[in-house]
């Protein structure tokens, strides 16, 4: 294997497959995983593990062990209900971006009238669709998604399994039986904690990343940067190549991509789209939109092919949600 520092990130990423405890500690060891798309998000955890199913997948997040929530920069990520509380609320943006977008939607309201009304329309409730969820604000469209975020911002909102496909909203004393802090309880420990993990899962990185990926300050970053041993470098020797899916977590931790020059748009057309890609030790050699391998060097992807649809058979909860349809 190439001893490039693509090559140690993809290690660092797990994409090697080291041998793990399952899906909590493949979470645990990433510190959160991309989930905006819920079609892409398994497939992270595919590309990591051998073997893994997608009930697996399901069973953590049915069993709450696994939260999908706002995290960094305010994106939908997935992370480990042990590491919740310290993480999320360090990682929490500012609430006044969905709050001037509620008034540009012509909904004026303080913060702490939103909260009360998120938490009353989904208190009790279980998980709810955005429609339902609409249908007890009364609301429709953006403003659904932006007090719900504001919910998420104090601690009271998160996101449960989804249904049909569709993303669910519960009330996190529902979910977990407490609130989540608004405020980290020890902000220098949790800094000191995120730098920590941050560097282990993302070898070789450097402050700026972690501030990109956290939207943290730079600054702060680097005093925590300073007190904390580098960790060591991952070690592997074997060769691999994976079908990541969109929105990677090794396409999002850094300031900077592994893809050829060339072949930029090819991965990111615009428009915040980042395409499903193929990576041989490290090193972004292909895409594959729609299932359609695009290979810019040759590459045995049959392995990964075969693995794909495995994994994308439908899960035992997909087919029970089939029957009860009908």
């Amino acid at each position: 294997m190439s001893t490039s520092p693509f090559a140690a990130r993809a290690v660092s990423q797990l994409l090697h497959r080291p041998p793990s405890g399952g899906v909590v500690e493949v979470v645990r060891g990433l510190l959160a995983v991309q989930a905006q798309d819920v079609a892409a998000f398994p497939l992270a955890f595919r590309a990591r593990m051998d073997g893994v199913t997608r009930d697996e997948v399901d069973a953590v997040r049915d069993e709450r062990s696994v939260l999908r929530c706002w995290g960094p920069r305010g994106t939908l990520h997935l992370v480990a209900a042990e590491d919740a509380g310290w993480f999320l609320p360090l990682v929490r943006g500012s609430a006044a971006a969905s709050l001037r977008r509620l008034r540009e939607l012509g909904r004026e309201m303080s913060y702490e009238d939103a909260l009360c009304r998120i938490g009353r329309a989904l208190a009790g409730q279980g998980p709810l669709t955005k429609a339902e969820l609409g249908a007890r604000l009364g609301e429709e469209g953006q403003a659904i998604v932006h007090l719900a975020a504001l919910g998420a911002h104090a601690g009271l909102v998160m996101l449960g399994a989804e249904h049909g496909g569709r993303t669910t909203y519960v009330h996190t004393v529902d979910w977990l039986g407490a609130p989540l802090p608004e405020a980290p309880t020890d902000v220098e420990k949790a800094l000191r904690e995120l730098v920590l993990r941050y560097r282990r899962a993302h070898h070789p990185c450097a402050p700026e990343d972690l501030a990109l990926w956290s939207g943290l300050p730079l600054r702060s970053i680097r005093r925590s940067w300073r007190e904390l041993p580098e960790p060591p470098a991952p070690e592997d020797s074997s060769s691999f190549i994976r079908l990541l899916p969109a929105y990677d977590e090794y396409l999002l931790g850094w300031t900077d991509r592994p893809v050829p020059e060339s072949h930029r748009r090819d991965v990111h057309p615009g428009g915040g789209v980042l395409r499903p890609v193929v990576v041989a030790d490290g090193r972004i050699t292909g895409v594959w939109p729609g299932g359609r391998l695009e290979l810019w060097e040759p590459a045995d992807c049959s392995a990964e092919l075969t693995d794909l649809t495995r994994f994308q058979q439908p899960s035992r909860s997909q087919v029970a949600g089939r029957r009860r349809r009908r």
